[in-house]
């Protein structure tokens, strides 16, 4: 499989360090609130890369974090007269609920930072014996970028660009307490009313950069094999990663480096001033978690993504399409009668597709073709075709959509006595062109909540 790495700006073929075993870090959320539709973007990318590793045969270790201390956090807490402890396992437990919903595995690890306080601190200590990091008068703890030669290398800036372009992002402090404008807080000292912990610098919280160093090494090591977020993180969380992590461990902190593409609303960039802010939940109320899942795999992952009413729609009904095929396939091997083996290497072919698509780059879209080609297949075939063809189509089907995390909604709902019984009387009323009759019971079949198709092979019901 080849990947596009950031660091290196081309594609590479992605070999782990270990033959057989991924070791892969994705930033999570600071959970302060419901999570927005352009945080799901990589929860679903990442998940499915994921999932196409495991589908190879390999052992995936995939560790995602949870930031439960954070400015942002705080300031939640003191507008609602609460802890900031409080806010944190509410939204984490809503961010869950979300995860689930749009079928994202749950993480090896899911660790917290609150609870990797201590393994911040040593991360910390180290800096600062070696020189890479220094205690301001205040009790802040800053990381002397100009320690770190190779600072700016992922994000490809020099260093008097990334100052430049870049003030806004850094620690709020006032810059005389700091060597250099650039340098940024791996430590800070504990202001009033602010949860704080013990260090040898006294009371304070860690800095935002520093928690994912700490957790990727505690659960990972040292050196792992893939580190991904959103393309808003390459500067400054995964540069100041990076710098931090490798000048504190003395080696190379991520061999791979992925990050997905932004995520507009109606061609603008997403912002509540805008009016166009959505959360999953918002959408998944309306239009449910799948067509979500499916629509980020609508693109690649490293280009721009565009919602809207109208795209979410599209894929709603591209989904419809799906469930409809393998509702079908299901239908035709309970009924059977055809000796046709050409179905048999359609599924070699949809598979051959779908793995070409996928090893480069993650190309979903490429690997959502593959499978809608062979649904026109399956709907071609399907008729003539021998019951154990049907059933290693179905198979196959399954393994596809499986590997994208999609039809995880199938239901598979026996039709009660009294359907199936309206369905037989149904069948007598056409046998004597008793169409008004025969309106009529269609008509409480829906009610029931049944639909019911005429085909050649018989009456085929299907849950509304």
């Amino acid at each position: 499989m080849q990947i596009f790495n950031t660091m290196t700006r081309q594609k590479e073929e992605f070999v782990p360090a270990e033959p057989g075993v991924y070791r892969i870090y994705v930033c999570g959320p600071t959970v302060y609130n419901y999570i927005h539709i352009g945080n799901a973007r990589p929860m679903i990318v990442f998940d499915t890369l994921r999932r196409y590793l495991e589908y190879l045969g390999n052992k995936v270790i995939y560790v995602s974090n949870i930031t439960d201390i954070d400015d942002k956090l705080i300031k939640k807490a003191q507008e609602e007269g609460t802890s900031m402890q409080e806010v944190a396992r509410r939204f984490e437990a809503e961010y869950i609920k979300d995860s689930e919903g749009l079928n994202v595995k749950a993480p090896t690890v899911r660790p917290r930072a609150t609870e990797h306080v201590g393994e911040i601190i040593k991360i910390v200590k180290d800096l600062v014996n070696s020189g890479h990091a220094y205690v301001a008068r205040n009790g802040d703890v800053y990381f002397r970028v100009k320690s770190d030669p190779g600072y700016g290398k992922l994000s490809h800036l020099n260093l008097d660009d990334l100052e430049s372009g870049n003030r806004e992002l850094r620690s709020q402090m006032d810059d005389d307490l700091k060597e250099d404008p650039a340098d940024f807080a791996v430590w800070k000292a504990a202001k009033p009313g602010e949860p704080a912990w013990n260090s040898p610098w006294g009371q304070g919280r860690p800095g935002w950069h520093i928690e994912c160093s700490a957790m990727a090494r505690k659960h990972l090591g040292k050196t792992i094999d893939l580190h991904a977020g959103g393309q808003d993180l390459i500067f400054p969380h995964h540069e100041n990663e990076i710098a931090q992590s490798e000048c504190a461990n003395g080696c190379t902190f991520s061999r791979y480096w992925m990050h997905n593409g932004f995520l507009n609303i109606n061609n603008q960039k997403m912002s509540k001033s805008a009016n166009n802010f959505f959360t999953v939940r918002e959408i998944a109320d309306k239009y449910g978690y799948e067509p979500i899942r499916y629509f980020m795999l609508t693109a690649g992952y490293r280009m721009p993504l565009n919602y809207t009413v109208d795209l979410i729609e599209s894929c709603k009904n591209s989904l419809d399409r799906l469930y409809t095929c393998r509702d079908n396939l299901d239908f035709a091997i309970s009924h059977a009668h055809g000796t046709d083996t050409a179905l048999a290497g359609k599924c070699d072919q949809a598979r051959e597709k779908f793995r070409t698509a996928m090893d480069d780059d993650l190309n979903t879209p490429d690997a959502l073709a593959a499978i809608f080609d062979f649904v026109k297949e399956i709907n071609t075939l399907s008729d003539a075709s021998d019951k154990a063809v049907l059933e290693q189509a179905a198979a196959t089907f399954d393994e596809l959509t499986g590997v994208l995390g999609l039809m995880y909604n199938r239901r598979q709902e026996q039709a009660p006595a009294e359907v199936l019984a309206l369905v037989e009387e149904r069948t007598a009323a056409k046998k004597t062109k008793d169409w008004a009759r025969a309106d009529a019971i269609r008509a409480r079949l829906t009610e029931l909540g049944w639909s019911v198709a005429d085909t050649a092979k018989g009456p085929q019901l299907s849950k509304l």
